[in-house]
């Protein structure tokens, strides 16, 4: 996807809200300053994991986002034109280049996913990307609840608050944020330039750019017995999960096999 530390050489390339000067002559000058986009670090020099904080995610904080995952099946997408991410730093800030924030889950559309794994991304750098998340999802924790709802305020000198950094910044269009101990979902839309909350029905709600609905679903994930957050389709119906997938299939391999025997033939000769 990017070459670790690729040679930084000169080259023609289409104005960009990153570069030094707004002139651009139709002649090249090899002795012109580079871009900024072009000396701005990548992925590969920014910090992956956790800076300055401490905690890892619990249970729930991994179970959770992997549902999300597995039912998130935009069909207007190609799947390889869309990036979900769990626990992925986010550096947002061409001037503050280590400020970041770590959404608990992000989707993104029309970027490039990958196909080998030397294509994982490490962070999810906005100057590099150049498309901001569709969607992000916040869980609710105590720690953490009053900024992930912007009831915070933000401190001199130190970076914006998630509130403003997906609102102001980013302008994520959709906002989500899930009390696990309260199971009250709440959905932000971006209207304009502030997030409005939306109207759900029954603890749903339907996205018309991605074809999906975003819902609380009561059943059980990973064996555990719960209200979760789900995808469904147009009809109304849970997204099934890949778990979910492999015991339809078996059922409906039994149940053509039971009207095989049924017609006298035995399936196993088949």
């Amino acid at each position: 996807m990017y070459e670790k530390n690729p040679p930084l050489t000169p080259k023609k390339s289409l104005p960009t809200m990153y570069d030094n000067s707004s002139e651009h002559p139709d002649e090249f000058d090899p002795n012109a300053p580079l871009p900024a986009k072009e000396t701005l670090p990548t992925m590969y020099d920014l910090p992956s994991e956790y800076v300055g904080e401490s905690g890892l995610p619990d249970e729930f904080h991994i179970f959770q986002p992997q549902l999300l995952r597995e039912t998130f099946q935009a069909s207007n997408y190609p799947k390889e034109e869309i990036l979900i991410a769990t626990d992925l730093n986010i550096y947002y800030d061409v001037h503050h280049q280590l400020w970041y924030k770590r959404p608990d889950w992000f989707t993104v559309l029309g970027v490039s996913r990958g196909n080998q794994q030397q294509d994982l991304r490490l962070s999810y750098v906005i100057w590099q990307e150049g498309v901001s998340p569709f969607m992000v999802v916040e869980l609710l924790s105590p720690g953490t609840e009053q900024e992930d709802l912007g009831q915070t305020l933000r401190e001199i000198n130190k970076p914006p608050t998630k509130w403003e950094v997906y609102e102001q910044i980013l302008r994520i269009p959709y906002y989500v944020v899930f009390d696990r101990y309260t199971n009250i979902l709440r959905v932000f839309q971006l209207v304009g330039t502030r997030f409005q909350e939306m109207a759900l029905s029954d603890e749903k709600v339907w996205l018309d750019e991605i074809e999906l609905g975003l819902g609380v679903w009561q059943g059980s994930y990973q064996d555990i017995q719960g209200k979760w957050l789900r995808w469904y389709d147009a009809q109304q119906n849970w997204i099934p999960t890949l778990v979910e997938l492999a015991e339809q299939q078996r059922a409906k391999a039994e149940r053509l096999a039971a009207r095989l025997r049924e017609l006298g033939v035995n399936p196993e000769d088949l």
